[in-house]
Formats: C-alpha cells, structure tokens, sequence
C-alpha cells in the first residue's frame, strides 16, 4: 500500500471517530448543531486528529482516551475557519467548494456556531477524564486551551488581522511570531497531547512540542514560496497575491533561497527529532514530509 492509500484509510478512520462526537440536531436550539455540524462536515485534511493519533501510538498508548481530544481538536480547527470566513475577517463566501457557515446560515448563526464548535470542544475532550489517568489528561486539557487561545492560535490570528486591517507591514520577528502560533500552535497541540496520553514524559512531551513548531513555521514558508513559484493549476488559487498586495512574508525578506534552504533545515530538524524517539513513525516522518514539500 502506497503513502497516499495509507493516508486515505487512516483519514477514513479519522472521519468516523470524529463524527461520533457531533451533537445531535435536536431540541428547540437544533439550528445551531445544524450549522456546527455542516462545519466540520464541510471536509478537510483532518490532519491535527490525525497527528494526535500517530503520536499516541508512536509512544505505545493504549485505550480509547486519545478520541474525545482527536474530535475536539478538529471542532476547535473548524471553529477557527467559521470565523476567519466571516464578513468582518476574510469574507469569504465558499470553503472547499461549499458556501461557508455564514453564507449558508446568515452571519448571527454561523457566529454562534463558531463559539459552539469552541465550548463543545472542550465538553468534548472533558470526557476523557472518566476514561484514564486524570492527571495525564488534565495535563492534556491544558496543552489544548494554550495552544488554542491567546497565547497560541488566537494570538497569531490577532496580530495578523491587525496588519491586515492597518495595512502594516510585518518584520521578520513578526511574521515569525504569527506562523509560531496561528499555524504551528494548532500542530504542536496534537503531538504533545498524543504523548502525554500515551504516558510521555515531559522531555518527550517537549520534543513533540519542538516537531510542531518546526513543521508548522516549514509548512507557512512553504506557502509562501508557492505563492510565489507555483501555477494556479498546482496551488488552486490565485499565485502571486501577497506581492499584489503588498504583503511582506517570508520570502520577501529573506528571498526564495534563504526560504527554501530554511525549509529544508526546519525539515530536518523534524525528522532528526522524530529518528531518536522509540517506536513506529514511518507515516508520521511520511506525512511531515508530504505536508512540507507540497506543490499545492
């Protein structure tokens, strides 16, 4: 079986452990399970529950305990794009070839489904806690509210919208400062979560944190590189956007060598970290791999 078909099975089984923690679309609020649901059913890459399951494995975890925080990582990624899509930040229209929650749902709705995707997230994974060492997974909870809030994926979000709306150019340390926790935050928090429920230690919980930052800051040059070398047919957007708009990244300041000799060292960082750590992560070092060097 090749990369992509093991991607796809184990996708698969992503899918369906995450569907069986949506709410029921039922009682006088059902309008808003609806459109939480249509949200997280719309697709993806269910990359995060995916990498949270690798890294439970990887370390010899055992039990259901890891599910309850696949699911809520996902419904906390979703909840993410319902407002990133909403008028007030991108006002985007379609996600994935379907309307997005607020043009399927109006603006008010697609709001509250957000912060319902939030709350239920965290119901979600709270019910982990009957399940297994409960120390271990308080310690888990942690992680997600700190790499989902204003000190992680929040917090990038806000300085890039505040450059965004004020038309200011990012530095470098900026720019770094947003990959580090609008994109990478959201894939530390898998790998760190899978150790810890798997009974890693703090050390092996710091170099899963260590794997997450650098495939996240990889993953954003990487974007930025294609924004600049790739075709519209390969990336499935319009190229060379940032520099129509004036954007600095990474690659403006650094220029397109420097960013791929970048990649390349960040990459093997990751991989380096991931050789010395015991047990089976042929598909987790696969699919680093597949994520960093995409042309699309």
């Amino acid at each position: 079986m090749n990369f992509q078909e093991l991607l796809n099975n184990k996708v698969e089984t992503v899918e369906k452990i995450v569907m069986s923690y949506l709410p029921k679309e039922e009682g006088m609020q059902s309008r808003i399970m609806e459109a939480m649901n249509y949200s997280v059913l719309a697709g993806g890459k269910r990359l995060r529950p995916l990498l949270l399951s690798e890294s439970f494995q990887m370390y010899g975890g055992t039990g259901e305990v890891y599910k309850p925080f696949m699911a809520a990582l996902e419904m906390i990624h979703t909840y993410s794009l319902v407002h990133d899509d909403l008028p007030a930040m991108d006002n985007d229209l379609y996600r994935r070839g379907k309307k997005t929650t607020h043009a399927q749902f109006g603006e008010a709705i697609a709001i509250l489904a957000g912060d319902g995707l939030l709350n239920y997230a965290y119901e979600t994974a709270a019910k982990a806690f009957s399940m297994a060492n409960t120390q271990d997974v308080a310690k888990a909870f942690a992680v997600l509210a700190s790499k989902a809030g204003i000190y992680g994926m929040v917090g990038g979000q806000t300085v890039d919208v505040i450059a965004e709306k004020e038309h200011k150019s990012l530095s470098l340390d900026e720019i770094m400062y947003v990959h580090a926790n609008k994109t990478a935050a959201l894939l530390q928090a898998p790998l760190m979560i899978g150790a810890i429920l798997a009974g890693a230690d703090d050390a092996q919980v710091s170099l899963m944190e260590k794997v997450g930052y650098n495939v996240g800051i990889a993953f954003q040059i990487q974007d930025d590189i294609l924004d600049v070398t790739s075709t519209f047919d390969e990336l499935g957007k319009p190229i060379g956007s940032d520099a129509e708009q004036g954007k600095e990244t990474y690659v403006t300041l650094k220029g397109l060598d420097e960013a791929a000799k970048d990649v390349e060292r960040l990459s093997k960082e990751a991989m380096d970290i991931l050789l010395g750590v015991p047990g089976d992560h042929a598909f987790l070092e696969a699919l680093i791999s597949h994520l960093i060097t995409r042309r699309k």
